[in-house]
């Protein structure tokens, strides 16, 4: 299939599966792309991963390793890996946190948290999902106004793929119902008060306050509200 007719398919497939299960647009894509895609994950927990392995065992999950990641974010993905029926796949920035210092200056994040995301974010992404032609990602519409009228499925113009957002219909009740009724494994920070973790650094995840929605603690403070891959 050309560029073209994959966004066709993407714009159709995004009105018929607006009311669809995530399991029946999941599996809609597996149809579709076969190994040709992969989801993606923060390992804030495993629940797109969960979803897409019931219908597609072995999907690839991709995770973007920082170098700033908490421990406990790194044994999540360690722990999915090893129990799931997935082949996760670790991405990495080109350059180490040590090279980015010698080269930026030290806590880039808290200087130029744009530039730094993209560094250590959107470019591993781009880079890694050249061999996919379609991606799924965690993204829901509750989550903040930025992801309000976020589609099931979309055209991603910038990486010229397919893309797939399978619980954006959710809302946090039912992320919880469905990770309670499957034993779908937890970042253990979510116990801790966080509510949406990033990378470590204070200036990156914080946790939210008394009131505050679920993504208040990232980046708080600085005005950004998205790492830049979803932009």
């Amino acid at each position: 299939m050309s560029v073209t007719d994959y966004e066709a398919l993407a714009t159709t497939a995004g009105r018929e599966l607006e009311e669809a299960t995530p399991q029946e647009i999941l599996k809609w894509a597996a149809d579709n792309f076969g190994k040709r895609f992969c989801v993606t994950s923060s390992m804030e927990d495993a629940v797109v991963a969960h979803l897409a392995s019931s219908v597609f065992p072995g999907v690839d999950v991709v995770f973007l390793d920082t170098g700033y990641h908490f421990a406990e974010t790194i044994g999540t993905r360690d722990a999915v890996a090893a129990v799931m029926p997935v082949n996760v796949i670790t991405l990495k920035p080109l350059q180490t946190v040590a090279e980015q210092d010698a080269e930026y200056g030290p806590n880039l994040h808290d200087r130029d948290p744009d530039l730094c995301c993209s560094l250590r974010k959107v470019e591993p992404l781009n880079r890694g999902l050249g061999g996919y032609d379609a991606w799924a990602t965690g993204l829901r519409r509750d989550e903040s106004p930025s992801r309000a009228n976020t589609p099931v499925v979309s055209w991603d113009p910038k990486r010229r793929k397919v893309k797939l957002a399978p619980i954006a219909r959710w809302t946090q009740e039912d992320v919880d119902a469905y990770v309670a009724a499957n034993g779908v494994l937890l970042n253990p920070l979510l116990w801790e008060g966080y509510t949406s973790i990033g990378c470590s650094p204070l200036s990156c995840t914080a946790k939210p306050g008394e009131g505050e929605s679920g993504r208040a603690g990232r980046w708080a403070g600085s005005g950004k509200t998205e790492c830049g891959i979803h932009l």
